[in-house]
């Protein structure tokens, strides 16, 4: 059975006629990871816009797209990671409480302030120094 990386991999260096694989092979792919990993290269993201139109039950089309528009490549594309920080879902509700504002605001607000900000803040609302810390990490 293909796991997302065997599929990754007959996309970009195998390129196998889509009969080869099996039903279970089948279940496995996920069109959402790959169309995912596909864009990790900046010179696929055009391609992977394309074939994200498709709808994600085509397996064997959104396969046959990839497979005849991307090169023949063994190469390993790195994975991008989200450059929005999260934050403790207690700490965003209790500063919504005291700004009287709402969660997505106060990520806004709260990336203006350093942590001796926030404790402070926290502090005049009554909590504690040890209920203080777990929400600052």
């Amino acid at each position: 059975m293909k796991n997302i990386f065997d599929w990754l991999k007959e996309i970009n260096y195998h390129k196998s006629p889509s009969t080869k694989f099996t039903e279970s092979d089948w279940e496995v792919w996920n069109s959402y990871m790959i169309h995912r990993f596909i864009s990790m290269n900046k010179d696929y993201i055009e391609i992977a816009n394309y074939v994200q139109e498709f709808p994600p039950q085509e397996k064997v089309l959104i396969y046959n797209v990839y497979k005849e528009f991307l090169p023949k490549n063994n190469k390993w594309n790195k994975y991008i990671k989200s450059k929005s920080k999260s934050y403790n879902k207690e700490l965003l509700i209790n500063l919504s409480d005291h700004w009287k504002c709402s969660q997505r605001e106060v990520k806004e607000y709260i990336s203006m302030l350093d942590n001796k900000d926030i404790v402070s803040i926290l502090s005049d609302r009554g909590l504690s120094t040890k209920e203080i810390k777990p929400l600052l990490k």
